[in-house]
């Protein structure tokens, strides 16, 4: 697309998004006294109050209120425990195609589950619509087992992925042991993984099923791990429980972990469970940046070679730590890095990053001669595979492969039907009530189901409805399901834009970044609030805004984090004081606006490296991601704004690492 038409595009949506920006943004006030029934409906809920939600249902009934579903439900969820299957399918017959219709349905298949009534389980299970509970797909494989299908191995998949301990997939593992289906190296199996993944609760509930117990299993073996070490005599060799506690140990105290390997624990395992113990220790020594990391997964790859198994046991996030070890390497050790690639799963070598680094490996691998010119192609082949894609590496591959910076041509206007059609649309509707009574989990939700099965132009017409109400989060998420039609104005919208340009300038920052920057914290959700306590459109926390405005001279109080030009005027002033510790650097000013300035200055010790390179050996995963969608959003605001083609290469600026040592010292005032 040319430039110049590109921006004619976004001057026809001028005027819608200016009308948006102007709707109010807050929490509506109810309208209607059915609007008042259902926020005390949903208060009563809160404080589990039966009689309240009783009566919040009884009185909404005769007034035919869009959200009355939502009452209906929170009366009926509140008491499933003790219902009937006719009073459900009663519900369901109230409600039908609706969300809250499948949202009981997940409701009752996990209740049907827990009471062991497989029948009616059965029954409903082909009618629930999102089929995204991951509890209701291990109970559903009970079902299936005790049909007599064959479910090993969709069930051995099904309870590795879950992550937490529940009772469904509990019992899928218990029913299967039972029937010769599992053994007990599937059981520590998923020990193990629980153990990676930090996940004592389900650690622990997988040690259950192994008859005779396991030796102090029951025990502090997770809090204090070297104690279990310690009680394993020497001439016995060392159990399964010792293998998980050194995994353990490694998460605490890698150093010490490997240490204990190194002084012969590791020859007393057996060879298998000698590599994993050693590439859990590497992994967390790579998390911790720390160069030993590569060394250590040498060790556990020759354990594993004596074995047998090559790394095959290993997680696919053990081996992107490798990956990310490899890039921190000074060489890069490319060898290692197209090693861990191709030790993945299927799905794991089909992530964009992957996908990259790999052809990145293979064209610094390639020989010269003909074999070498084959893999040349290759990874060219690969990197054209994403090269098309919005998203960080997407960029960075068709930079890559010299591309010109490209956007999608621009869809054609929606039509009076399509927009008609989005606006008669009952849950869509219903959501954005929802949404204007505060009630955004409730809305969420109900948008995201009315999405299922909509086509290109639907989920165009979709988003821009959310556009034209200033529901910013739902006009962005939406659009970015579309496939083949892509409109940049809905995914990267300006709210705002005269205050965010002018406070952007002030701080003598790009509008760009700032863009990108907001779209990541809040999605232009003026009063978001995050876990941690994080406000507003810049998700400013409160000590922050307290310490940047006593630094502008303003009286701080905490209202003045939720005024939107006040929010802004924060949030700017500290990114540019962030992005001034940090030399100018984007990407390392980023990861100090959602990490804090300490961690990046810790990251960035080491060796030099690219900031693509640096970014993705980010310890963190929140700030990893963080980075790299700030500043990919940040290249295509570029061009919303009027400045520049989406060059992220460019964006990304010089090479990272230790603080150059005539740079003036670190701001260590900054919070």
């Amino acid at each position: 697309m040319q430039w110049k038409t590109f921006h004619r595009c976004l001057a026809r949506v001028a005027t819608v998004f200016a009308a948006a920006v102007c709707a109010a943004t807050a929490v509506a006030q109810p309208a209607t006294p059915g609007d008042r029934i259902v926020l005390d409906a949903r208060e009563a809920l809160r404080k589990g109050d039966a009689r309240a939600l009783a009566d919040a249902k009884r009185r909404i009934e005769p007034l035919k209120h869009p959200l009355a579903p939502w009452v209906d439900y929170w009366e009926l969820s509140r008491r499933l425990r003790e219902v009937t299957a006719d009073e459900v399918e009663a519900f369901y017959a109230r409600w039908p195609d609706t969300y809250v219709e499948d949202r009981l349905r997940n409701d009752w298949l996990l209740e049907l589950g827990r009471r062991r009534d497989w029948d009616d389980f059965r029954r409903d299970l082909p009618r629930f619509r999102m089929n995204d509970d991951r509890q209701v797909a291990c109970y559903a494989l009970v079902a299936a087992h005790l049909e007599g299908r064959d479910v090993g191995n969709a069930a051995r998949a099904a309870w590795f992925a879950q992550r937490d301990a529940d009772d469904g997939c509990h019992l899928l593992a218990r029913t299967l042991l039972a029937a010769g289906v599992f053994g007990p190296a599937d059981v520590w199996r998923k020990a193990r993984l629980a153990t990676e993944q930090q996940r004592a609760a389900a650690a622990r509930q997988a040690l259950t099923l192994l008859a005779p117990p396991v030796r102090g299993a029951d025990a502090n073996w997770w809090d204090q791990p070297e104690a279990t070490l310690d009680r394993t005599p020497l001439g016995r060799r060392p159990d399964g429980l010792d293998v998980l506690a050194l995994a353990r140990l490694a998460a605490l105290d890698a150093e010490r972990a490997a240490r204990r390997l190194e002084a012969g624990l590791a020859g007393r395992l057996e060879p298998e469970a000698a590599a994993w113990a050693w590439a859990q220790t590497a992994r967390w020594t790579a998390l911790r940046l720390q160069p030993q990391a590569l060394e250590r997964y040498a060790q556990a790859r020759a354990y594993a070679e004596r074995a047998g198994d090559g790394a095959s046991a290993w997680s696919d996030d053990t081996l992107a730590w490798q990956v990310r070890a490899a890039l921190r390497s000074k060489p890069t050790r490319w060898d290692a890095v197209r090693q861990a690639i191709d030790a993945m799963t299927p799905t794991g070598r089909s992530d964009p990053a992957w996908v990259y680094w790999g052809a990145r490996a293979d064209l610094a691998l390639a020989a010269d001669g003909e074999a070498g010119e084959a893999q040349r192609s290759a990874a060219r082949q690969a990197l054209a595979s994403i090269a098309g894609q919005m998203h960080f590496y997407g960029k960075l591959a068709a930079e890559d492969l010299g591309r010109s910076p490209a956007l999608p041509p621009a869809p054609a206007p929606l039509s009076a039907a399509e927009r008609a059609a989005a606006q008669r649309h009952p849950g869509l509707a219903r959501a954005l009530h929802a949404l204007a009574l505060g009630l955004r989990s409730e809305g969420v939700r109900e948008w995201n189901f009315s999405l299922i099965g909509m086509g290109d132009r639907e989920l165009l017409a979709a988003a821009q409805l959310a556009c034209s109400r200033a529901v910013w989060d739902r006009c962005i998420n939406t659009s970015e399901r579309t496939r083949a039609e892509v409109d940049l104005a809905q995914r990267f919208p300006t709210p705002f834009r005269d205050a965010v340009v002018e406070r952007a300038r002030d701080a003598g920052l790009d509008p760009a970044l700032v863009y990108g920057l907001i779209r990541q914290e809040s999605r232009f959700v003026t009063d978001a609030r995050s876990g941690v306590g994080a406000s507003g459109l810049m998700q400013v926390m409160p000590a922050t805004a307290r310490w940047v405005a006593r630094r502008l001279g303003l009286t701080y109080t905490p209202q003045m984090i939720d005024d939107l030009q006040t929010n802004l005027r924060l949030g700017t002033t500290y990114l540019r004081l962030v992005l001034d510790d940090f030399g100018g650097s984007p990407a390392l000013a980023t990861a100090a606006y959602n990490a804090g300035p300490g961690r990046p200055r810790r990251w960035r010790d080491g060796p030099e490296l690219e900031p693509a390179m640096w970014a993705e050996t980010i310890p963190f995963n929140e700030t990893r991601d963080y980075v790299k969608k700030v500043l990919s959003n940040a290249a295509y605001y570029a061009v919303v704004l009027g400045s520049e083609p989406p060059s992220l290469k460019a964006r990304l600026g010089p090479p990272i690492g230790p603080r150059p040592v005539d740079a003036p010292p670190a701001n260590d005032e900054l919070p």
